[in-house]
């Protein structure tokens, strides 16, 4: 009987079994690279070594996963940098952005075999999504890095980017953006060349367009757990630098894809991966300063990266593993 009252006693004193950790992301399959990073961490067990239970909560776009973060649905999100900065100037007080794990969007200018450099550009027509997009927008910041007066590219509005990438193959412009993931899925590309490459397309437009943020609630309540996300996911990319590693975790992934193609996309991605959070002062300054020059943060109120964004949790992070190596 004492045995018996013992057991109850230590049922009722001991804490509920956590809640698992939520992570609200917008891809409804492992997505090819950046996003990949979230998905293949939870399926190759990075985060229970990091000792933390995590469940992907899958959206459709930024809207709803800023939506459901914002409801409860989750204790994270992965949501566009504009939106979350948008909101912060629109008022919101309770978001903040604490890493990166997919912070440039691997982007690409193809071009006809006959366009040899970014100048010859000037006078030509040029596929865009929509003025203003950010494939538009982001690429003016880089042609014009490259010397390129961008008040001469003939802009052609074309929608996505498979429908920009099937114009620029069928001859219907001479130049546009794409991703690595859209370059690498074309057929009959060794008709064209890349423009600018990836790595240079970042130097050129530092923007960091992807974050993930949490609530001032989970902060306070959940502070550790939101570390050992960010821990798992800076040591699954420090992992993924080497493209062995990233081509057998996705062929798992994503049978469907080609290895050829999961092969070319981890060389090229080999020295864009978030090793160490993603998320520098120096970068979101340029993030703002861009984003607030373009159409959508006109009127806005200015706002200081200490209203959106936290670097303590990755800070402490980065003194616990130490610097990536390299």
């Amino acid at each position: 009987m004492k045995r018996l009252f013992a057991l109850l006693l230590l049922a009722v004193a001991a804490p509920a079994a956590a809640e698992p950790f939520r992570l609200i992301v917008s891809d409804l399959e492992t997505p090819l690279v950046p996003n990949s990073v979230m998905d293949l961490a939870l399926a190759n067990g990075y985060f229970e070594r990091a000792g933390v239970e995590v469940e992907l909560v899958r959206v459709q776009q930024t809207p709803m996963a800023l939506a459901a973060l914002q409801a409860g649905e989750g204790e994270m999100a992965n949501v566009s940098t504009d939106a979350l900065l948008q909101l912060a100037a629109r008022g919101t007080t309770d978001l903040r952005a604490v890493m990166s794990p997919n912070k440039a969007l691997p982007f690409l200018i193809a071009a006809k075999p006959e366009i040899e450099t970014p100048r010859a550009l000037e006078g030509r027509s040029f596929g865009i999504g929509r003025v203003g997009s950010l494939d538009h927008s982001l690429s003016a910041k880089v042609l014009a890095a490259e010397g390129v007066d961008v008040s001469k590219l003939n802009l052609v509005p074309l929608g996505q980017p498979a429908v920009r990438a099937q114009a620029l193959l069928a001859g219907q412009v001479d130049a546009t953006t794409m991703s690595i993931g859209t370059w690498t899925a074309m057929p009959d590309r060794e008709g064209l060349r890349i423009l600018v490459g990836m790595d240079d397309y970042f130097a050129a437009a530092p923007v960091t367009t992807k974050v993930n943020a949490v609530t001032s609630e989970v902060l306070k309540n959940r502070r550790a757990e939101v570390e050992a996300v960010i821990e798992a996911l800076v040591l699954a990319a420090r992992d993924f630098q080497d493209p062995a590693t990233w081509v057998e975790r996705m062929a798992v992934a994503r049978p469907d894809v080609p290895r050829a193609d999961l092969e070319e996309l981890a060389r090229a991605y080999r020295n864009s991966w978030s090793i160490d959070g993603g998320l520098t002062r120096e970068e979101l300054k340029v993030t703002t300063e861009w984003m607030y020059g373009t159409e959508d943060f006109q009127g806005l109120r200015p706002v200081g990266l200490e209203e959106w964004t936290d670097f303590k949790p990755l800070e402490t992070v980065l003194q616990k593993l130490g610097p990536a190596q390299g």
